[in-house]
């Protein structure tokens, strides 16, 4: 059994410029855990996998193609292949986001 403490892994550096932890990392499967602190947001870009969004911790604005919407914790968002998407943390608390990429992406993910 493997058991994986967040807050003890380290940070990765992302284009995106937020605190981004990987902490599940295989042939198959990606899991990211991020943080946003208030103000912060991801860079729009495009993923070449199919992607799932959990949020664990406040409250953020996630847009995905044309679509925009608020989302608070415990809500599972779903990002097609393909489709350019990012996230806002415009409100006063921290925002805690597990991203999951499957399958794991062969190459790497177009900014835009």
């Amino acid at each position: 059994m493997k058991i994986t403490d967040v807050s003890k892994e380290d940070t990765i550096k992302t284009p995106h410029e937020v605190e981004a932890r990987k902490i599940y990392d295989t042939q198959d499967a990606q899991v990211i855990h991020l943080t946003l602190k208030p103000g912060e947001a991801l860079k729009k870009h495009i993923t070449p996998v199919d992607v799932f969004f959990y949020v664990l911790e406040g409250e953020g604005i996630v847009e995905i193609g044309s679509e925009k919407q608020t989302v608070a914790a415990n809500h599972l968002v779903e990002s097609p292949a393909g489709i350019l998407h990012c996230w806002y943390n415009e409100g006063e608390e921290i925002l805690k986001i597990l991203v999951v990429k499957v399958p794991r992406p062969k190459e790497a993910t177009k900014l835009l």
